[in-house]
């Protein structure tokens, strides 16, 4: 089920909020624990075993780190000392926490991708019987990424002795599968939503700044991520392209996936705040970025922030000499990319992230040259573009035929691709696109004050943007598969 689907707009999401309102507070925890295990179950009612299963794990590793506080006595959870010593059975907990969601995560993202490969050795060796050899295969749960990372970070923000773990299993079970950041994000934090969880407050102005949020995703994805998606996958299914088409295709997939992602995240804080949730900002306008590292403080935040705090910062970060910086970067940069998927593309793209940031570092450390002010947004803009080539193209090969038909003068002008892309509504929608990513005002900061004239809008958008779902077909959600 996805957000902007008519059973998501008119059964799910109108059940979800007239029980809930229904309901006394002590049980709207239990009630939307049960929708959101109806939410994940829809597609696959297998998938919510898994998640009860992380779940489950990572509660009760949160109560044996407590319980291992010489304080705990008397059965109270206090939050550890920051800094603290811990016993072996805490860090046992701990380890097993991790080991868990990292083996969970791991096997359902690359057996497919490993399987493959071992054939492929044995087939190099000569054993001719590899290729009648069939792996099992596997499917990818939705979201697995996300809710493993939150699950995880549970655990971990317990053991360092930044968030006082929770007593009730329900509780716990209601943060990590709220259905609104479920399968998409944004990664939230237990230590963000800990005292929502018991105590959050429900006022017509935040519902309203919902709807709005909610409204502004809407249109986002539906009226602008979904025409520059199909002017994406034709460049990118297309053998043959010519260098204007190209360039089209790279952008309007440098479009779509932000319109796409950052629609869902403000859908996704829309409706967390229509349940009396406040959930993190996960965009800040980072096509305006003017370096790489300003574009990974403002893109996917809550996922560049975690990578930070749970994996740079322990590797060393900073703190460890010019050289060890640099290649802690590629590193958190290289498994960022892994963990989009089991795809040596995704190495190529976490691995020239990384390489590029850690370059940029050193370039500021020693150079005193730096780009016109005017010219910095641009360049990173186009990096960045072209660095998605790579994230986007289904294979090593495609990704290297994409490069080169952005050279001038490859392929025909005129082509069934430029027939397909080139019609007056595909290109407004990726001019609008330009616009609104350059220019346009963020959703934090558009919904903040709600007058008459910015209501009517959103009314239009919600109204045009569920009419559009109608005659769409094409209505993909590309972080989905993460």
């Amino acid at each position: 089920m996805v957000f902007s689907s008519h059973i998501f707009l008119f059964v799910f999401l109108p059940l979800v909020l007239l029980t809930y309102y229904a309901c006394p507070r002590g049980g709207r925890s239990v009630l939307l624990t049960v929708f959101s295990y109806a939410f994940y179950g829809w597609a696959n009612p297998l998938f919510v075993v898994l998640m009860l299963t992380s779940t489950a794990i990572d509660f009760f590793a949160g109560r044996a780190i407590a319980r291992g506080d010489p304080r705990n006595r008397g059965g109270e959870y206090f939050t550890l000392v920051e800094g603290g010593p811990r016993s072996r059975g805490q860090w046992l907990a701990l380890v097993v926490s991790m080991t868990s969601n990292l083996t969970m995560l791991g096997f359902f993202k690359y057996f497919d991708f490993g399987a493959e490969y071992f054939a492929r050795a044995f087939v190099a060796l000569g054993w001719t019987g590899a290729g009648q050899v069939h792996f099992l295969h596997v499917v990818l749960p939705l979201g697995i990424s996300f809710y493993t990372f939150q699950s995880m970070s549970y655990a971990i923000d317990v053991y360092r002795g930044h968030a006082k773990p929770l007593r009730s299993f329900l509780d716990f079970a209601c943060f990590i599968s709220l259905f609104p950041q479920l399968v998409a994000g944004p990664i939230n934090r237990y230590q963000d939503v800990a005292d929502q969880l018991l105590y959050r407050s429900h006022t017509l102005a935040k519902f309203a700044r919902g709807v709005a949020f909610f409204s502004l995703g809407m249109g986002k994805k539906v009226l602008l991520a979904n025409p520059c998606g199909r002017i994406a996958d034709t460049a990118f299914d297309s053998g043959t392209l010519s260098t204007l088409d190209s360039w089209t295709g790279m952008f309007a997939y440098t479009f779509q996936i932000y319109f796409d992602f950052s629609g869902y995240s403000d859908m996704a804080v829309g409706l967390g705040l229509m349940l009396g949730f406040v959930f993190i900002k996960n965009f800040d306008s980072p096509y305006r970025s003017i370096s790489l590292t300003d574009f990974w403080q403002r893109w996917h935040i809550s996922l560049s922030t975690w990578l930070r705090d749970y994996l740079y910062i322990p590797l060393g970060g900073n703190r460890k000499g010019a050289g060890r910086t640099y290649v802690n970067l590629i590193v958190v940069m290289l498994l960022g990319g892994l963990w989009h998927g089991a795809s040596w593309n995704f190495v190529i793209w976490g691995g020239a992230h990384g390489t590029w940031l850690a370059l940029e570092r050193l370039w500021t450390r020693h150079c005193q040259f730096r780009p016109p002010a005017w010219l910095q947004c641009p360049l990173t803009f186009v990096g960045v573009s072209l660095l998605w080539i790579p994230f986007r193209a289904a294979d090593l090969p495609s990704t290297l035929r994409f490069f080169a038909s952005l050279c001038p003068g490859h392929g025909p002008d005129l082509s069934l691709v430029s027939a397909a892309t080139r019609t007056p509504y595909l290109m407004t929608s990726l001019a609008l696109a330009g616009v609104i990513a350059f220019f346009g005002i963020q959703s934090w900061y558009f919904t903040r004050h709600l007058q008459p004239w910015k209501l009517g809008l959103l009314f239009a958008l919600l109204l045009f943007g569920t009419m559009t779902l109608s005659s769409q077909s094409y209505n993909p959600f590309i972080y989905f598969i993460f």
